[in-house]
């Protein structure tokens, strides 16, 4: 896998550096994500899926899921 540039999450605990989403973007249009305290475990996507999965997360669609 290419060297990724991860990002934190805005919404990340600041004091708390091992509980952040973090995202990258990839070669063309796919996007990865992971989780700081466990970064050997990689999500990829392309970035029209992760926008969808955002909006419908946004809009309580998952809600019913915690």
């Amino acid at each position: 896998m290419q060297q990724l540039n991860w990002q934190k999450s805005s919404y990340s605990d600041a004091e708390g550096a091992d509980n952040c989403l973090e995202l990258a973007s990839g070669v063309g249009d796919l996007r990865h994500l992971r989780e700081s305290d466990d970064p050997g475990v990689v999500v990829t996507t392309d970035a029209a899926k992760l926008r969808a999965f955002l909006l419908a997360a946004k809009a309580g669609k998952f809600d019913h899921l915690a």
